[in-house]
């Protein structure tokens, strides 16, 4: 009974510890089966947040086709006549240091030998060696170091495409994924024949055309295993591998020439005969001769051109600038310019004769200087240019037109002060303000206060007559109300400022024009381009669209507007800047039958003058000055000299026509109710002074700064009386126009 009663407690125990390790197993399995679905549930969720990732951030093409980007066809700029018909304007030949090889004309051994070193798997992955980027994703883990590798011939080509370079995970799979798309869109063979013609092998040299004329003075077709070699080893480090930087580079290149041949053996490529044969090979170093070439000097328009297009290309096709420069020297483009050839050779026929302009010196001896801008104000086409005087020596020299930045002076005023105020209805053309010197006025946002050009006053005046006369003060009173930042936000987001800066953000430069680092002839005329255009700003351009040689449309160049002001705003400025045109400081511009409008501007000490205007039919930005800034002494302002003598042939035989007619609000009361101070009578006006008086003094920052909000700031409301806090601030001048002109006033609507 005893053994049978101890069976039975054994076969119990047995049962229950079967029992607990079963339970134990099944909790085992539970947790396991719970970890594995939340790793299942993690990794789709994952999959899922990266593939948006991707779609979001890194599925960006290259936007534009290698067939588009051949760069053995000379590229030509075209312009349109009064009939519609298109004609060659210049036509833009390669002088970089490229010449290009067709795939059939590429040497096998060529081809294996970038194989054989850089991409082993090049013939069977699909743009991505997924070996080496796993172990170079492993690599970087393990050492901390965001140092890659493990980049394809493919990998390679886009990034030397698009130069995009810099050492990020995010770099690194945005290539990854363009390599996957690239290898869908192209052969091995397309691939191969880009790869081995844009790389850079040295001595300024760009491809394997380039690299065998530069070293063995041989066509490609012609070279042997062992300079096919020599050639594609130096493609690893240029500075470590050219022969011809020194006798070390050259045993750098040897050494490796030969790690290339071993390779190339030891993947099947050559024989062992083959592998030995061009070991012993004695490299003969010889340069090609360089050929003839006459340089054609292109216009300072045609140079605009390559510029702009330059530019849109970088940006909107995502490439460098090196291949932009291929693509537009090489690349057989079909541009079609903006140009008035009727225009621009008015233009040339003042430019180029430097007796057009005062033959004053600087104290360094240069001459004068000067570009202008013409544009239409309604299409945003860049008419004609010029960026200086006398015969151009080069292509692609510095382009005063668009690339100078000088101070406007007061040809600011009225995009930076007064069309802002009209158009927050803060002022009308019968507003009066007062005129006053510093110890009568304190403005509420700074200490700063100016003083005018020649230091007189003239009392309380309206703002068409400050605006005529340039009155500094005013302009300053103006931006106090309006705010800086508000006038800030108009010039930068509504009229097309780029070379503004936070520093610009203030009083002087905004009330005054002294910028910081100063606007381009092109951002003034542009500008004003919304004055004659109903309050409608167009950016300027100098092309329409580009095909490429097949006829495809590469860039498409249309219009590019923002309302910047309401219309009746733009209607109003034109209204008082007609006035300033045919009384005021820029009376040197008068057309007489056609009508004009335009601002004056001069810099500290005259270094610049400046003259914006415009018709209703063109407008046009001239500045003169000379390129190292100093002091002009001249008579009047030969910047609205020069845009008279290019507006009254350029307006022959146009039928007259007039601006709109602005609808005036009633005057406001922002500065105070005040009564206008009497005008003098025209015995006790000054005359002109033909001499330079006081320069420019900026003041005191007031320490604002420039805001991004989603709407204008709020410019300060009227108050019923002028603020008369003092502050000790210097008073700052501007360099005189002309003296105060007073004109009778028009009773607001």
């Amino acid at each position: 009974m005893d053994k049978k009663k101890a069976r039975k407690t054994a076969k119990v125990a047995t049962e229950a510890t079967i029992g607990t390790v079963s339970g134990v197993f099944r909790t085992i399995f539970k947790v396991l089966a719970t970890i594995l679905l939340i790793f299942i549930t993690t990794g789709l969720l994952f999959t899922c947040i990266f593939a948006y990732y991707v779609k979001t951030n890194l599925s960006q093409n290259l936007d534009i086709s290698l067939e588009t980007m051949k760069v053995n066809l000379a590229s030509t700029i075209y312009y349109t006549d009064s009939n519609g018909q298109s004609h060659e304007l210049a036509q833009l030949h390669g002088k970089e240091n490229r010449i290009w090889v067709e795939y059939e004309n590429i040497p096998l051994h060529m081809e294996h030998a970038a194989v054989a070193i850089e991409d082993k798997r090049f013939y069977t992955h699909k743009g991505v060696d997924w070996y080496r980027t796993v172990g170079a994703f492993g690599n970087m883990f393990l050492s901390m170091k965001n140092d890659f590798g493990g980049s394809t011939l493919t990998q390679q080509l886009i990034k030397n495409i698009t130069h995009e370079d810099d050492i990020t995970v995010q770099r690194k799979l945005l290539e990854i994924f363009r390599a996957l798309e690239f290898e869908r869109m192209y052969t091995k063979e397309e691939i191969m024949e880009w790869y081995l013609n844009v790389i850079y092998l040295g001595s300024s040299g760009y491809g394997i055309g380039t690299a065998a004329n530069t070293y063995f003075d041989k066509d490609v077709w012609d070279l042997s295993l062992a300079e096919c070699a020599c050639i594609i080893g130096i493609t690893n480090n240029p500075s470590k591998y050219d022969p011809y930087i020194s006798s070390a580079t050259r045993q750098n290149n040897k050494e490796r020439q030969e790690i290339i041949l071993w390779e190339m053996y030891d993947q099947g490529y050559i024989t062992y005969d083959e592998y030995t044969a061009a070991v012993a090979e004695e490299l003969n170093f010889k340069r090609g001769a360089d050929e003839d070439y006459e340089m054609t000097i292109n216009s300072y328009y045609v140079d605009a051109v390559i510029a702009d297009v330059k530019r849109d290309l970088m940006e909107q096709k995502g490439i460098s600038e090196e291949i932009a420069n291929d693509l537009i020297f090489s690349g057989g483009l079909q541009i079609y310019a903006c140009i008035d050839m009727n225009a621009q050779s008015i233009v040339d026929s003042i430019y180029s004769d430097p007796s057009q302009f005062p033959s004053v010196k600087s104290p360094t001896g240069e001459s004068l200087q000067s570009a202008i801008v013409l544009m239409d104000p309604y299409t945003g086409e860049i008419l004609a240019l010029s960026g200086g005087i006398g015969e151009k020596t080069g292509n692609l020299v510095f382009n005063r037109a668009v690339d100078a930045k000088r101070p406007p002076g007061s040809s600011i005023k009225p995009i930076a002060t007064y069309g802002p105020a009209i158009d927050q209805g803060l002022i009308s053309p019968s507003t009066k303000v007062n005129d006053a010197p510093r110890d009568e006025i304190s403005l509420s946002g700074t200490s700063w206060y100016p003083s005018n050009a020649g230091g007189g006053n003239m009392g309380i005046v309206t703002i068409r007559t400050a605006l005529i006369n340039s009155l500094n003060t005013v302009s300053a009173q103006i931006l106090d109300k309006l705010t800086p930042a508000v006038s800030y936000q108009y010039l930068t987001e509504r009229l097309g400022f780029t070379s503004l800066v936070e520093e610009d953000c203030n009083y002087a430069p905004l009330s005054l024009g002294q910028l910081t680092n100063g606007a381009t002839v092109r951002e003034m005329c542009q500008a004003y381009s919304a004055f004659v255009n109903d309050g409608v700003f167009t950016y300027a351009r100098t092309y329409s669209h580009i095909l490429d040689s097949d006829g495809k449309v590469v860039l498409d160049n249309s219009p590019d507007t923002i309302v910047a002001f309401k219309a009746n705003t733009a209607w109003t400025i034109t209204e008082m800047l007609s006035d300033a045109a045919r009384y005021g400081t820029g009376s040197e511009s008068y057309l007489g039958s056609m009508p004009n409008a335009g601002k004056t501007g001069s810099s500290s000490d005259y270094c610049d003058r400046w003259f914006v205007g415009y018709t209703p039919y063109y407008v046009a930005a001239v500045w003169t000055g000379y390129d190292t800034p100093s002091r002009m002494y001249v008579y009047g302002n030969p910047a609205a000299q020069t845009w008279k003598k290019v507006m009254l042939p350029l307006h022959e035989g146009l039928p007259y026509k007039t601006f709109k007619a602005a609808q005036f609000m009633s005057p406001t009361n922002i500065f105070g109710e005040l009564e206008e101070t009497p005008s003098p009578s025209p015995e006790e006006t000054e005359l002109p002074s033909e001499t330079p008086s006081d320069a420019v003094s900026p003041g005191e920052s007031s320490g604002n700064s420039p805001t991004s909000p989603t709407d204008l700031p709020t410019p300060t409301p009227p108050s019923p009386s002028l603020p008369v806090t003092p502050g000790p601030t210097t008073p700052a001048t501007t360099t005189p126009e002309t003296s105060p002109i007073i004109l009778p006033e028009f009773p607001a609507a």
